[in-house]
């Protein structure tokens, strides 16, 4: 692993900054993010009409999105409100007149919130036996237990946030990391790619990620699903869609919030789409010239332009890949000059399983790119990024708490 050396950094007028890249030494003031950092109970498919608890997704100001998955066909919804003892408000899904009540996938969005308040829930379920005109039956109903989270305020001058990358099927891995993060709540939790090899089932789903989460965070903390090159092979991948929220679209959409403005990009499948491999089934190039066009009118956005910081993140890095795959260089023709343009402040990737902090090079990123490892022990990462109006603070920490990255951005 290399040192970055002084003439490595260049000067870039709107942002300064300082990167350092090796063992810093254990990371001080580590504790859990409110809850214990343990594995995951073993769940029993056999029992219960739940089969996963409530996760957070694509939290706005005045609204979020509650899911979870039941066993059977079920007439869900949600009942919140400010005060635990009174769970005032209701709400459902609705399509088209009708109230969602034959699915197993549940995703409730709560509106009208108020910014920066904390929401006391409970996700409730019922089974639907029938739903024949005048014979509508149900069954079995179970509730969870009584969760909270807060909105995300309005003007923020604050944003923070944690990050992991290929963790590759190894569920343990969230809670060994956790371990080692420093305390405080978070606004959200990114994951950025490679959350699992391939996809087989809604079951591994459930067992090695959505278990994990939410026993440490995510029924009261939101996180962000990005996609992986790994999450576009297997049985059920084109199914993984699904579970999660994003904001315009599935796999990349914006992230505003306090003084960031997020990006979210998906590289995609490495290999080129002709590939014998893909059986000829895949069509990356088309929808990363999709996305392109995309960016192309979100970097113009008022919103974008008066951020204090612009963070990108994507999996797969257009540089610093030991060889030259073609999804990295196809989103370094497609989106580098864009983003070059657009005055990018941070590019946060992985699938390289190798940490490291890059600082911006003139003619190629005019950013750094940092780097999370992993997924095996002693290359694991967690990466924690934490910004005011002012400045950017990122620091990455191993599996066994050292702190192994570290960069600071100054907003000018």
């Amino acid at each position: 692993m290399n040192e970055l050396t002084a003439d490595l950094k260049p000067k870039v007028s709107r942002r300064s900054f300082m990167a350092s890249l090796g063992l810093l030494g254990a990371a001080a003031g580590i504790r859990p993010l409110d809850v214990a950092a343990a594995p995951a109970p073993a769940r029993d498919p056999a029992t219960g009409l739940m089969k996963c608890r409530p996760y957070l997704q694509a939290p706005q100001t005045d609204q979020i999105t509650v899911r979870w998955i039941t066993h059977a066909r079920s007439h869900s919804w949600v009942e919140y409100g400010e005060n635990p003892a009174a769970l005032n408000h209701k709400a459902w899904q609705v399509e088209d007149g009708l109230v969602q009540a034959d699915n197993t996938i549940h995703a409730i969005t709560l509106t009208g919130l108020q910014p920066g308040k904390t929401y006391h829930y409970r996700a409730v379920s019922r089974e639907v036996k029938s739903l024949v005109r005048k014979e509508v039956t149900f069954g079995a109903i179970e509730t969870s237990e009584v969760l909270t989270f807060r909105t995300m305020p309005e003007r923020s001058k604050t944003a923070e946030f944690l990050l992991f990358n290929d963790i590759h099927d190894r569920p343990e891995s969230f809670a060994q990391l956790m371990k080692f993060q420093d305390g405080g709540k978070k606004d959200f939790v990114f994951l950025n790619g490679d959350m699992f090899n391939f996809e087989e089932s809604e079951e591994q789903i459930i067992k090695n990620l959505l278990d994990p989460l939410t026993h440490l965070f995510a029924s009261h903390t939101p996180f962000y699903f990005g996609r992986g090159n790994h999450e576009t092979w297997g049985d059920y991948s084109r199914q993984l869609r699904d579970y999660f929220d994003g904001r315009a679209q599935k796999y990349y959409y914006a992230i505003p919030h306090g003084p960031m403005y997020g990006i979210v990009l998906d590289s995609g499948e490495s290999k080129p789409d002709d590939d014998l491999v893909h059986g000829g089934i895949h069509a990356f190039d088309a929808y990363r010239k999709a996305q392109a066009g995309w960016l192309e009118q979100e970097v113009q956005k008022p919103a974008f332009k008066a951020a204090k910081f612009r963070v990108v993140f994507v999996h797969i890095p257009p540089f610093y890949i030991s060889q030259d795959i073609h999804a990295s260089a196809h989103c370094r023709e497609l989106w580098g000059p864009i983003l070059n343009q657009a005055g990018i402040d941070l590019m946060l990737c992985g699938h390289t399983h190798k940490y490291g902090v890059h600082p911006a090079v003139p003619g190629q990123h005019h950013y750094p790119i940092v780097i999370g490892g992993g997924p095996k022990d002693g290359r694991r990462t967690l990466t924690h990024v934490k910004m005011d109006e002012r400045s950017l603070s990122l620091t990455m920490t191993d599996d066994s708490g050292k702190q192994v990255g570290e960069l600071n951005l100054t907003s000018t």
